[in-house]
């Protein structure tokens, strides 16, 4: 099952920090120059993505602090201890160690957002609004950005398509006055999440600052959360700090995070302002937004995937379907089921969860097969859901697929016509379908590795996870098994699904 894609982060620092990282498994003496080397290209990486020299410098300082070789006992794997020490330290780069507020249930809470003007703070608003309300919290908008001309019909707009409560005016020029209305309105409500948008300008000056106190002032939020555009480099730092002087920042929202962004400059403001990044906006879609992991963000730029996040995904979708649905599915996958239709609803829900590149960059090893071929990656998958929806019902039920259509060629002449591709198109995605109903059957056939609701047991024995790790393997090419680190790898990502997650 697919899960939740997290965001194609910085996908040129990425690249370049994974390769860097990676080098090392391709030298067979492990020294101070090896080491040096890969120091050398990981500091270029972050110095080229805007990152601030200085943070660079401790950072590899402090992990040729932790290896030293003279000192270290024989048998040891260095490639191992230096991996987690860029690991660590890149971890500690964008971790201020501090908790960023979390919401109340059944009380309100106001959260204001600050920023400069082009930062995506109206846009910001309601993916943040989505994200609660998703969550059964009573959300709610306040629009206090006087400022800019259309910033309200822009609000009403983004606030009526998320279908979220919104309050604003378009004769009151006061932005604390309609701040203060619009608060006092939704706590009268019941409104648990009341998140105020507040105007922003082309630079910073007094007169924003001056506004912004007299806002905070008028509603006292509960949090403070800058929002910072990550394309803009290093004037990051230097703008986060700034708003921090000006209003209790608590938290910061990164957006425009995506493949374009250089993002060090994102990094350098959340190391100098000390203010936990709380949500990454990865894109201009509602959906296009999620909670930052500082782990599972790293694992993403080392190559290292974000199982963590597909499975929570997959979780969630789950929980808002039908549980009868889920347990029949459950059920089949025990016994090893797989049909047309379970392949059909497998691509349905990988287009839900966004791009093919998305995905594969969430998928441990297969992050730069995502982003050379999203496009193609895409296209696929839309062309095999018109094939798949141009099959019968018996062929989508039937317990063995692959066998009706080689008993009937027929059908797939059929299939290829109704769906707009080639006949050669059809053979392969029923090959490919083969290969992961065979997949499953074996793995459905291994005792005591599920649990009562179909989840992979914490406690499943060492004898059933090797077995799944055999079965995986064996329906696995060669290029797909070397992606995600060989055996061993796949042994890795196969104990992270039974953690469901990646350990703190």
């Amino acid at each position: 099952c697919f899960g939740k894609a997290s965001v194609m982060v910085l996908t040129a620092l990425g690249e370049k920090l994974a390769n860097a990282v990676r080098s090392l498994n391709s030298t067979t003496v492990i020294n101070e120059d090896v080491l040096n080397a890969m120091l050398k290209d990981v500091c270029m990486a972050l110095i080229e993505s805007d990152v601030n020299v200085q943070l660079v410098r401790q950072l590899r300082e402090n992990v040729r602090g932790v290896i030293n070789f003279e000192e270290m006992a024989g048998g040891l794997n260095k490639r191992r201890m230096i991996q987690q020490a860029v690991f660590q330290e890149l971890v500690r780069l964008m971790d201020p160690g501090v908790a960023p507020w979390q919401p109340v249930k059944g009380r309100p809470n106001t959260v204001m957002l600050v920023g400069l003007q082009g930062s995506g703070k109206t846009t910001t608003a309601t993916k943040l609004a989505r994200y609660y309300q998703r969550r059964s919290w009573r959300t709610c908008m306040v629009c206090a950005d006087t400022y800019r001309a259309g910033a309200f019909d822009q609000f009403k707009q983004n606030a009526a398509k998320a279908g979220i409560p919104f309050y604003g005016s378009y004769t009151e020029t006061d932005p604390a006055v309609i701040a203060n209305e619009g608060v006092d309105r939704f706590k009268r409500d019941g409104f648990e999440v009341i998140i105020v948008d507040t105007s922003g300008r082309h630079r910073q000056e007094d007169a924003l600052f001056e506004e912004m106190l007299q806002v905070s002032n008028a509603i006292a939020p509960d949090s403070v959360i800058f929002v910072m555009d990550a394309t803009i480099g290093q004037a990051c730092e230097a703008q986060a700090l700034a708003f921090k002087r000006t209003v209790d920042v608590g938290s910061v929202i990164v957006t425009k995070l995506d493949s374009r962004a250089k993002g060090g400059g994102a990094l350098s403001a959340i190391a100098a302002t000390r203010s936990p990044v709380v949500f990454v906006g990865t894109g201009e879609h509602i959906e296009d937004f999620e909670q930052f992991k500082v782990k599972q963000f790293v694992q993403k730029l080392l190559g290292m995937g974000d199982l963590a996040g597909l499975i929570d995904k997959v979780s969630e979708m789950s929980s808002s379907q039908d549980e009868a649905s889920n347990a029949e599915k459950m059920r089949r996958l025990r016994q090893g089921l797989f049909t047309l239709r379970d392949f059909q609803e497998q691509f349905a829900t990988f287009q839900e969860l966004g791009s093919f590149s998305q995905v594969m960059a969430a998928i441990p090893g297969f992050g730069s097969l995502g982003n050379k071929n999203e496009l193609e990656g895409r296209d696929q998958f839309r062309r095999y859901l018109t094939v798949l929806d141009s099959m019968s019902d018996s062929e989508l039920d039937a317990a063995d697929g692959c066998r009706l259509f080689s008993n009937c060629s027929a059908r797939a002449t059929r299939v290829a016509r109704g769906s707009g591709v080639s006949e050669r198109e059809v053979r392969t995605m029923l090959s490919q379908y083969a290969k992961l109903s065979q997949m499953v059957r074996r793995v459905g056939g291994i005792r005591g590795l599920f649990s009562a609701d179909g989840d992979l047991k914490s406690d499943a024995s060492a004898a059933s996870m090797a077995r799944l790790q055999s079965q995986v393997a064996r329906s696995l090419d060669s290029r797909a098994l070397q992606r995600v680190g060989g055996a061993s790898g796949l042994q890795s990502l196969l104990r992270q699904v039974q953690r469901r997650g990646v350990a703190d």
